[in-house]
């Protein structure tokens, strides 16, 4: 067994759509990126690369690299697992948290799970997502982004 961890973090823009843990969510501002900027799922990649060695997510997905401007994180979470899967690894559980003020997520949670789940063909207990804030402190505390960590425990 090993386990990964991955963070990412991206600054709020206005008319930007929102995408957290594959989800579109209603918000005015939505979060700078060269895909869909969802740091969940980015966190979740990094966390899978890292647990199988295999790198990080700038090494798979270039953010100067045209083909992934603007892609869905939940594609790039797919190829990513799928290069985890092909090392010979599986997914035995992760945890997501994501870090800011807002938007609050509680009701969206559990369709953060399935959509992260799906994208890794895996059950959807396999996958947590929460939220916490850093209560006022930082750029997540001044509304200014978001960021997000991850934990992936993989087996042979």
């Amino acid at each position: 067994m090993r386990v990964g961890i991955g963070v990412d973090a991206h600054a709020f823009a206005d008319g930007v759509q929102l995408v957290l843990g594959g989800v579109a969510i209603e918000y005015p501002r939505g979060l700078v990126g060269h895909s869909d900027g969802d740091v969940v799922s980015h966190a979740l990649i990094d966390a899978l690369l890292g647990a199988a060695d295999l790198g990080d997510i700038g090494a798979f997905f270039p953010s100067d690299d045209e083909a992934y401007r603007g892609a869905s994180s939940l594609d790039l979470l797919w190829k990513s697992y799928r290069e985890v899967r092909d090392a010979g690894w599986k997914l035995v559980n992760a945890d997501c948290v994501l870090v800011g003020e807002e938007p609050r997520i509680a009701s969206l949670r559990e369709e953060m799970g399935e959509k992260l789940a799906g994208a890794l063909g895996v059950e959807t207990g396999r996958v947590s997502v929460r939220a916490t804030t850093t209560d006022g402190l930082g750029y997540t505390g001044r509304r200014e982004g978001l960021a997000a960590h991850a934990v992936a425990l993989i087996e042979r």
